[in-house]
């Protein structure tokens, strides 16, 4: 399993577990708060009527019928007031009085109830024995919702407890706040529940971003292909990665020496032998002619070997450039003339005829010095396979976001056996004229420019004859 979905996995568990535990809980317990939120005002209503009823007991003005008359004609009262969502068109409270032996003196709504014994009530009971008194019943024991609460205040006349005073509310009101804040409470958790996992799918993929982004850097870097390290915070990831790098920077290195150690030291081998057999040829009695010719052998291989260094250090310095320092607009067409410019002692040797074609418009991004390096490596490979009165076409192909720049030479085309390789280091052919071999580094100095640029270089046989080399570099920045 990936990494952002395990991390994104977790999370869920958690979330699911920390978040379904307190929402049932809630839901659970809805009920009962609904429940405290009337008790509450209920406690208030029972104890300041009950102080009322105390008054009027201890002036001797209590009267029952005259508290009848009054609920009747609250009872009967039009009412139509909104609640929020709730309307109210009945005032529903219950109050009943009983004496200080439970018997009841008053019932609001039901007098029959009078002289009926109310202490087997915890309300009554309760309350008469100094306690709190409460208690919940049902309006009809064959109607569940029916519930009624009931809550009960002493009635003190003159410091002596002369009876209770119980105040009731049903809780069918309660009934429909649970059935319209359920469905409401059950919405705002999936809504919850909905953002807190795209939210962590988001946290999943932002934890996990700079980790891809180091996979596909180590990628491109074991591919042999120029990787520019990806931005990282400073978070751990950020140090790891930055470790990794450092890490990689010196293993490279060591690596990159002794590769380059051991391929300078073949190719070195060959001159070096030539030169020290001349020189050990020269020590002895020899003819003035062959004596010549022995020393124009050093200078010839002395000549090879600082060709080898100074290609070598170039490519090296190249190798070692894990991107452009710099990138500007360069001018194609003068570049490739300036090149051309370069190079025509050795074309107007060889008899050679150039034609270029390229708009003046051309533009490529990227450094213009390691694209000339590029550029003149493979005018120079034109020029040396090339027959002698040949010709050489440069011209170019815009696309939307590059430019192919094409050179066609007359000479001999590549061997199939060479196709593959011939990009490697000091991998080379044999030249037509001369039958020598060159360093075998100017291709490759190529392919890494055209690497370093985001482009591509190509070697293709033409169908009749030479070679055709395809330089394909972007015209936008990157």
């Amino acid at each position: 399993m990936k990494l952002g979905l395990r991390i994104f996995g977790c999370y869920l568990v958690i979330f699911c577990i920390c978040f379904a535990v307190p929402v049932g809980w809630m839901l659970d317990t809805l009920r009962t708060r609904y429940l405290e939120g009337v008790e509450d005002p209920l406690v208030d209503q029972a104890h300041i009527l009950a102080g009322v009823v105390g008054r009027m007991m201890a002036d001797g003005r209590f009267d029952a019928a005259r508290f009848y008359e009054t609920f009747d004609a609250v009872y009967n009262r039009p009412l139509d007031v909104r609640i929020y969502h709730l309307a109210k068109t009945v005032v529903d409270p219950v109050v009943y009085i009983t004496d200080a032996a439970g018997r009841v003196l008053f019932h609001s709504r039901d007098p029959g109830q009078v002289g009926a014994d109310y202490r087997r009530w915890r309300d009554v009971s309760l309350t008469l024995d100094g306690a709190y008194g409460a208690r919940t019943t049902l309006a009809d024991p064959h109607d569940p919702t029916s519930s009624m609460l009931i809550v009960a205040a002493p009635i003190m006349v003159d410091g002596t407890l002369a009876g209770v005073l119980s105040v009731g509310k049903p809780t069918t009101n309660i009934n429909s706040f649970l059935e319209h804040a359920k469905p409401r409470m059950i919405q705002v958790a999936a809504f919850a529940v909905v953002m807190a996992v795209a939210l962590g799918y988001l946290v999943a993929l932002w934890i996990t971003r700079p980790i891809k982004r180091m996979t596909e850097y180590a990628h491109t870097v074991s591919d042999g292909r120029p990787a520019v390290f990806p931005r990282l915070d400073r978070t751990e990831i950020g140090i790891m990665g930055r470790a990794l790098q450092k890490m990689q920077a010196t293993l490279e290195g060591k690596a990159y020496v002794e590769h380059y150690v051991q391929q300078l030291t073949h190719e070195l081998k060959s001159p070096l032998s030539a030169i020290r057999a001349s020189a050990e040829l020269l020590e002895e009695e020899v003819p003035p002619e062959r004596r010549r010719r022995f020393l124009t052998h050093i200078h010839t291989e002395a000549g090879r070997i600082s060709d080898i260094v100074e290609r070598m250090l170039t490519l090296s310095a190249l190798e070692n450039q894990p991107q452009l320092d710099r990138r500007e607009k360069v001018d194609l067409s003068s570049l490739v003339c300036d090149v051309i410019e370069s190079k025509q002692p050795m074309i107007m040797a060889r008899n050679i005829s150039v034609s270029v074609d390229i708009d003046e418009t051309t533009r490529v991004v990227g450094d213009a010095f390691w694209l000339r390096q590029a550029v003149s490596n493979l005018v120079q490979n034109a020029i040396d396979f090339s027959r002698p009165g040949g010709e050489i076409v440069i011209r170019s192909a815009s696309g939307d976001h590059a430019v192919q720049l094409c050179i066609d030479d007359s000479g001999t085309t590549i061997p199939a056996y060479a196709l593959e390789k011939i990009f490697d280091k000091f991998y080379s052919l044999k030249r037509p004229d001369s039958g020598r071999k060159s360093t075998g580094l100017g291709l490759n100095l190529v392919r890494q420019v055209a690497a370093l640029h985001g482009g591509e270089i190509a070697l293709q046989n033409r169908s009749s004859v030479g070679v055709r080399a395809v330089l394909t570099l972007p015209t936008k920045r990157r």
